[in-house]
C-alpha cells in the first residue's frame, strides 16, 4: 500500500509515496480500533455517563483515527468514506440497534447525540475492513480485481445486514 503522508512505525520513517506492507497497518488498527469503538459504545450505551465525557473520549479517538487514515489512505478516500458513511446511516443505525437488542435495549431508547461517536466508529471501522479485503485479495492496483472484489464486498455486507436484520426480527 502506498502511502499518502509521512509515518514512523516501529522506529523506521516513511515518507509519503512510499510502499509500506499492508500487515503493518491493518492487524493494529483494526485491534486497536475495536479497543476504542468498544469502549465508546460501553460509554454511549452504558448507565450515566455524562456526554461532555463521552464525546471528549470519543471525539479525540476519531480525530486521532482521521489523521492516520490521511497519511496513510489519502484525502479522496477519506472524503468517500464520510459520503459512504452518511448514505449509510440507516444501515449503521440498524446494526447499533441490533447490538443494542443483545442487551435488551433499542437505540430509539437514546437521545440522537449519543448515536454520533458510535456511528462515527462504525464508519471508521468498515472503512478500515474494506481496506484491508482489498489489499488481502491484491486488489488494490488491479482494477479488474478492485472491481471484483468491491462489488463481493458489497455483496457480503448486504448479506450480514439481512442476516442481522432476520436475527432481530
Amino acid at each position: 500500500m502506498k502511502l499518502h503522508g509521512n509515518i514512523t512505525i516501529n522506529g523506521r520513517t516513511y515518507v509519503s509515496g512510499d510502499d509500506i506492507p499492508w500487515t503493518s497497518v491493518y492487524p493494529f488498527f483494526l485491534l486497536h480500533m475495536l479497543g476504542f469503538g468498544g469502549s465508546g459504545f460501553l460509554l454511549a450505551y452504558g448507565p450515566g455517563i455524562p456526554w461532555p465525557a463521552l464525546y471528549l473520549h470519543g471525539g479525540l479517538a476519531i480525530l486521532v483515527y482521521t489523521l492516520f487514515y490521511l497519511t496513510i489512505f489519502g484525502r479522496d478516500e477519506v472524503k468517500w468514506m464520510f459520503i459512504n458513511g452518511g448514505l449509510g446511516l440507516l444501515g449503521i443505525y440498524s446494526q447499533i440497534d441490533w447490538l443494542l437488542s443483545l442487551f435488551g435495549r433499542r437505540a430509539a431508547d437514546y437521545p440522537v447525540y449519543v448515536h454520533v461517536i458510535p456511528f462515527m466508529y462504525v464508519v471508521l471501522y468498515t472503512f478500515l475492513i474494506r481496506h484491508a479485503v482489498l489489499d488481502l485479495f491484491g486488489a488494490r492496483e488491479d482494477e479488474t480485481k478492485r472491481t471484483r472484489v468491491q462489488y463481493g464486498y458489497v455483496g457480503a455486507s448486504v448479506g450480514v445486514y439481512l442476516l442481522l436484520h432476520f436475527l432481530e426480527a
